[in-house]
């Protein structure tokens, strides 16, 4: 049997974050658009549908708990701007689309930053003292990353009234996440997400066309840029805060928007940006091989996301182990865990299975976690 992993959290059964909405929350936000409920009503709604998640997480065996962000549309909704200074950009201008198994290719999000983006106050710290007060296990908060926006949107989507140069918007986009990190912090989270996108869809050879032509070089954002901006925002986090990064290809209805594997990234990703662990999307050959995880430093986690939240097939424990031996060959399998690849629910509407196939998932998760390291 292993001993324990150099971060506890993550845990060897992890998740990501969101899971598929019930059917009576969906409708309580569609009333609240239609001006039906109000604000309060809809928060009682979301908090009753809160407290039977984390009654199901807990019941499963997971050690990590969050709300499924159920309060949010989408996994970064709400938290630049409050919803305000950011509006969609001509698809034309994203650099990703979107695609499934049926090999249909819609644009990914585009953004225009027409005003400044200007962290005011907390954003989940309320959420987060409503989780805690539901479970005595660890509440888990997940949080976009400051490059989220820059990506989506690039310079020539960035207002230059708003933002004469550029270091002004990488200002408000540092002290917005690492405010936001503050705050949960004196509030007593002690572990946190950083959902991270950028970087994948930078190693997807299928998005440089499409950045050099708006005047940026793709490999710099990568391994400069991104990198130096993350740092900056993670640097005042509390000490006793365990920082986690998920590194996403998209994850909405089933669909996704890059691919390509971590080699490009691999020693930036692992030895210049300041987290503790790192939830990687394993479960397709999109992601490449396990041999990047060689440049992994002992101090940190890998969380192997094998289990696809995407498609409705059930993985075998016998697969699963046979992964995590294969990943053991270039890090030591004690600084390993397992979850699945991305959240279920990345957006309000959820991916294409069903609560059932959801819950079987994060069952063998659970499973071969317990047999693999006890």
């Amino acid at each position: 049997m292993a001993t324990n992993a150099p971060h506890h959290p993550p845990f060897r059964a992890d998740h990501v974050g969101s899971f598929l909405r019930p059917p009576n929350l969906l409708q309580a936000r569609d009333e609240f658009k239609a001006g039906k409920i109000t604000a309060a009503e809809l928060r009682q709604r979301e908090d009753e549908a809160i407290a039977v998640l984390v009654a199901w997480e807990e019941r499963i065996g997971l050690q990590s708990i969050t709300d499924g962000e159920y309060r949010r549309e989408g996994w970064s909704a709400g938290f630049y701007g409050g919803g305000s200074g950011i509006r969609p950009a001509d698809p034309s201008t994203a650099i990703a689309s979107f695609k499934g198994r049926a090999g249909i290719a819609n644009p990914a999000p585009a953004f225009e930053v027409y005003e400044r983006l200007r962290w005011r106050h907390p954003i989940n710290v309320e959420n987060f003292k409503f989780l805690r007060s539901r479970t005595s296990r660890t509440p888990k908060v997940t949080i976009p990353s400051p490059t989220y926006v820059h990506l989506r949107s690039g310079r020539p989507n960035i207002s230059r009234e708003a933002y004469p140069d550029m270091e002004l918007f990488w200002q408000d986009m540092v002290e917005a996440c690492s405010n936001e990190l503050k705050a949960l912090g004196e509030a007593g989270c002690k572990y946190v997400q950083i959902d991270e996108t950028t970087l994948c869809a930078l190693s997807d050879p299928a998005s440089w066309e499409r950045i050099r032509a708006r005047g940026e070089d793709p490999h710099e954002l990568l391994l400069e840029t991104y990198p130096k901006v993350m740092n900056r925002a993670f640097a005042g986090r509390p000490g006793d805060m365990v920082l986690a990064m998920h590194l996403c290809r998209g994850n909405a209805r089933s669909n996704w928007s890059a691919e390509g594997g971590y080699d490009l990234m691999a020693d930036t990703l692992f030895n210049k940006i300041d987290v503790d662990a790192y939830f990687l999307e394993y479960d397709t050959p999109r992601a490449g091989s396990f041999e990047p995880l060689r440049f992994v430093p002992r101090h940190k986690t890998i969380v192997l996301g094998l289990v696809s939240t995407k498609f409705p097939e059930i993985e075998s424990k016998d697969m699963l182990k046979r992964r995590i031996e294969e990943a053991a060959r270039y890090i030591d399998i004690d600084q390993l865990s397992l979850s699945p690849q991305c959240g279920f629910a990345s957006v309000a509407a959820g991916n294409l299975i069903t609560p059932e196939q959801q819950e079987a998932k994060m069952r063998v998760v659970i499973e071969t976690a317990r047999e693999v390291w006890g």
